[in-house]
């Protein structure tokens, strides 16, 4: 696989250069944020600074962070820094867990944002001779109109599939010679699944690569992906409050994802204390954006753990990477005093043969104790082995889960097709304790 790059000048850019660019980017947006957008000017005023006084990009780890409550605070349209006549596209989140967060985009944002999706897909190895089926979901979600303009701008064939429907998906997979789907991984698993039971050969279609993200993923996911389907699997990476994907992606050598500095400052704080955190620790993601008008954020801590290495890439690009995301600080679970995210069950319980890669982890608590219940899939074939063999190994997942995770659980070995299959984002967690009020 050949590299190429999309933007060459701020791919392989000079530190030295990249950093003069980020700092004149910062006090522009600082003082756009500070001026447009009175919660800003209240947190910042609150915290005692006088945004004139930030002089080096090591200034910035004095200003006040973003959250996503302080975005619900001003719902809907306090967040952004524009009068609505210059905004051409508004996205949310869900709202499912909360008040929906709303962010503005201008067209200067919107030009932006397809340049910046452009160049994830080069740098994924999508061409302009590829046709590209996008399976994430369009409308107030960006992950479907995100890459759809991205992938315009390289010049790619764009199917707008949108999420569901999944037969017409496989469908027009192998009719529209599709060779690069963009979806979850999750839902990436459910189209192989799909395809098998209903005798479809991928070696019929030209499927070659797989660009994922929305939620969280391990290696042995990849693992699991790149063997099920004729595929690479990469993974990028975004966020709807700081602009949707297009804030980083992997290339060809899989050593982390480049992060486009040239239009966000990447951080790595302790989750607890939100101070700084050196290259190579382990944190949460804390973004700046450089050059969106409609909704400027100032240090968002995005929930999600990671951390950044500055080292130059194989591929040549000079930019921060940053560790594929396997959780986030809400999935974090406490179980009996451990601290557990369920990437790290996943891990372990993929790393065993006969696995299929659907599981789903059941939290309960039984006289006032927790009590951990992880059902997984296995193969038919294993399935229908004797019971000593499942029970066998039954006990060696438990035993490496106690052993590397020093969590005790009982796992549940269940036959295939058991667990509900998700089109969009899966549900790995069923946490009863909340439901019944204890935490």
């Amino acid at each position: 696989m050949k590299t190429t790059y999309w933007d060459e000048y701020y791919e392989l850019i000079p530190r030295h250069k990249l950093e003069k660019i980020q700092l004149n980017r910062l006090k522009r947006v600082l003082i756009r944020a500070y001026h447009n957008l009175p919660y800003y000017q209240q947190k910042i005023d609150q915290a005692g600074i006088d945004i004139n006084d930030v002089q080096s990009l090591h200034d910035l780890q004095h200003l006040p962070f973003t959250t996503k409550q302080d975005l619900r605070n001003v719902y809907p349209f306090g967040a952004i820094a524009e009068p609505l006549k210059n905004i051409v596209r508004i996205h949310s989140s869900s709202g499912t867990t909360g008040t929906a967060t709303v962010v503005g985009y201008t067209r200067n944002d919107i030009e932006i944002w397809s340049q910046l999706l452009a160049r994830t897909l080069c740098g994924c190895g999508v061409t302009e001779q590829d046709t590209i089926q996008v399976a994430f979901g369009y409308g107030l979600f960006t992950g479907g109109l995100g890459v759809h303009y991205g992938a315009e701008k390289l010049g790619a064939t764009v199917v707008p599939m949108s999420s569901g429907n999944t037969l017409r998906q496989i469908q027009i997979l192998k009719d529209f010679r599709i060779s690069v789907l963009c979806c979850t991984p999750s839902y990436a698993l459910y189209l192989s699944e799909t395809a098998k039971e209903n005798q479809i050969e991928w070696s019929q279609t030209s499927f070659r690569l797989g660009i994922f993200g929305a939620e969280p993923w391990s290696e042995e996911m990849r693992i699991e992906i790149e063997k099920k389907l004729p595929i690479r699997a990469f993974d990028i990476y975004g966020l709807s409050e700081v602009i949707g994907p297009g804030v980083a992606f992997e290339c060809e050598f899989h050593q982390g994802l480049h992060i486009s500095e040239d239009c966000f400052i990447p951080e790595i704080v302790d989750i607890h204390t939100g101070k700084s955190l050196p290259p190579g620790e382990i944190g949460e993601l804390v973004f700046t954006t450089l050059t969106k008008e409609g909704t400027p954020v100032i240090r968002y801590r995005t929930g999600d753990i990671s951390s950044l290495k500055y080292d130059e890439c194989q591929c040549g690009r000079t930019m921060a990477r940053m560790e594929r995301v396997t959780s986030r600080t809400d999935d974090m679970l406490i179980i009996r005093g451990v601290n557990v995210y369920p990437s790290q069950i996943e891990s372990v319980i993929l790393s065993f043969d006969g696995i299929e890669p659907y599981y789903q982890i059941l939290i309960s608590r039984e006289n006032y104790l927790d009590k951990v219940e992880v059902e997984v899939e296995v193969s038919s074939e294993i399935f229908s082995d004797e019971i000593k063999v499942l029970e066998n190994l039954r006990k060696k997942i438990e035993e490496k889960i106690k052993s590397e995770l020093n969590l005790s659980c009982s796992i549940k070995l269940i036959k295939p097709k058991s667990i509900t299959r998700s089109e969009g984002k899966a549900k790995r967690v069923i946490d009863l304790r909340k439901k019944e009020g204890f935490s």
